[in-house]
């Protein structure tokens, strides 16, 4: 047997920040980043945008703007059921292979599951893209219509049993930044212009599904590895990868991840024996090492980095982990100190006193307030200002004023 890298958390850290352009900056372009990652959480239509702000080298709100109104990319349910933002060509391909996934959360769904019991399901699915078929609709519209075939199911049901059946685009502005709409859906098909050749021949038609899970296993290592079967499965939500990740094997390489046990601040405590566990990566993707420094960088509430392992100790330590736990399930904005979660930030505005003889026009100041999860240093503080800084004027840039206060952790 050959030897294998070894690898600590801490580098498993660096090696996860340097494939997310998280240690630095590239030059873009966004979609290309956004293709990279292959998608982006994105039920908070903002999220994207932060999340490309703080790896994308003068990221501008129109560079993703513009590629969502050009149908370059798209927002809709994808990875974990969740809505996410992914390219056309992703949009197309993944839906088909994620389609279990989606059906297995609608027969579980508090609502919809016990309403849809007994319904034929791709009767349910040609209905919803005949309905669509005359233009988008917002989920009540659509659930009205739906209504008129089964009017002893509740619409909202209907509604959600669409979503778990179609690959259904929400249509811009909704996601375009400054400008807002209710939900609407479109067919995927028809948001890409990709309409097949039969309207009722249900979901996409994907190439092999092995050969598009191979290709998913292989990306999600090129930007979250080195991984655990498990990390995957945990990252897209489907389950049984295994024997997927066995066909590529001959291909990939084994990483030892070796740690000794660490404090909840996740510190390595000396001279104790750890975990020893077996990862697998791309031969010629990153691993730098773990001393390489990591810049401070604000993410959004929903970030993948944050969300794509089962074990997600390389970014989040153990002290961390209560802070990002919501009651409502929406995470706070991270502060990564050193690569790894160290506080949390928020931006709130406030009305300004208006000036005299200026126009009725409401101006505001924007606070962005950071606040630590464990101490932080003086270096460590002044660094986390000056990235909260940029960031408050590019989230508020409509506000006539900015500040940044460090909260008492």
């Amino acid at each position: 047997m050959t030897d294998r890298e070894r690898v600590t958390t801490r580098g498993l850290g660096r090696a996860l920040l340097a494939r997310q352009h998280l240690l630095e900056r590239t030059a873009g372009p966004a979609v290309g980043v956004v293709a990279h990652l292959v998608a982006l959480q994105s039920q908070n239509p903002p999220s994207a945008y932060l999340a490309l702000h703080a790896r994308v080298a003068g990221f501008a709100h129109d560079d993703l703007a513009d590629a969502m109104t050009d149908r370059r990319v798209g927002r809709l349910a994808l990875l974990r059921d969740t809505v996410h933002l992914a390219t056309a060509d992703d949009v197309l391909t993944l839906w088909p292979v994620l389609v279990p996934l989606f059906r297995r959360n609608l027969a579980g769904h508090a609502t919809a599951g016990p309403a849809l019991r007994g319904l034929d399901l791709d009767d349910l699915a040609r209905a919803a893209r005949d309905a669509l078929a005359d233009g988008p609709l917002t989920a009540a519209a659509l659930g009205d219509r739906l209504a008129a075939t089964w009017p002893d199911v509740d619409p909202r049901a209907l509604a959600q049993g669409a979503r778990g059946l179609l690959p259904l685009v929400q249509v811009t502005p909704r996601g375009v930044w400054g400008r807002s709409m209710a939900t609407t859906w479109t067919t995927a098909e028809t948001w890409f212009g990709r309409t097949p050749a039969d309207p009722h021949a249900g979901p996409l038609t994907a190439a092999d599904p092995d050969d598009v899970l191979a290709d998913l296993a292989r990306r999600y290592l090129a930007a979250y590895g080195p991984a655990t079967v498990a990390d995957l499965q945990r990252w897209c939500g489907l389950t049984r990868l295994g024997a997927v990740v066995d066909r590529l094997r001959p291909e990939l390489v084994e990483v030892e991840h070796v740690d000794p046990p660490t404090s909840a601040d996740g510190r390595a405590s000396a001279g104790t024996r750890g975990r020893t566990r077996v990862l697998l990566d791309l031969p010629d993707a990153p691993r730098p090492p773990e001393d390489t420094p990591a810049p401070v960088r604000l993410l959004p509430d929903y970030d993948d980095v944050l969300l794509g392992h089962d074990d997600r100790s390389r970014i989040v330590p153990a002290a961390a982990r209560p802070a990002l736990a919501s009651p409502n399930g929406v995470p706070p904005a991270a502060v990564l100190l050193d690569g790894v979660v160290a506080g949390t930030w928020a931006l709130r505005r406030e009305a300004l006193p208006r000036l005299a003889g200026a126009p009725r026009t409401r101006r505001e100041r924007a606070h962005l307030t950071l606040t630590p999860l464990r101490p932080w240093s003086r270096a460590e503080r002044a660094a986390a200002v000056t990235e909260a800084e940029v960031l408050a004027r590019f989230v508020a840039d409509d506000a006539a004023e900015h500040a940044v206060q460090v909260a008492v952790p």
